[in-house]
């Protein structure tokens, strides 16, 4: 089976350059990669999440509540 990137990078502790790929993030201590930096397990502030994604941490607040949102309606819709 073809390893993915973020798998490779991980393994090879090596930072992604790859600007154009779905998962790249600027963040040099997650590789460059919101997979690695998502399995990390440390917890992450939407202070840091938004210097990240260059957006101010009450964008990044605005998302988690949309986001949370639409996951409550998936559940919901499951039922």
């Amino acid at each position: 089976m073809k390893q993915k990137c973020f798998e490779y990078f991980a393994m090879e502790k090596k930072h992604c350059n790859r600007k154009t790929c779905r998962y790249w993030i600027n963040s040099k201590e997650y590789n460059n990669c919101c997979i690695i930096g998502a399995n990390d397990g440390d917890k992450i502030t939407l202070q840091s999440i938004g210097e990240m994604f260059k957006v101010t941490r009450m964008r990044i607040c605005q998302i988690e509540k949309i986001a949370v949102t639409k996951l409550k309606e998936k559940v919901i819709s499951m039922m």
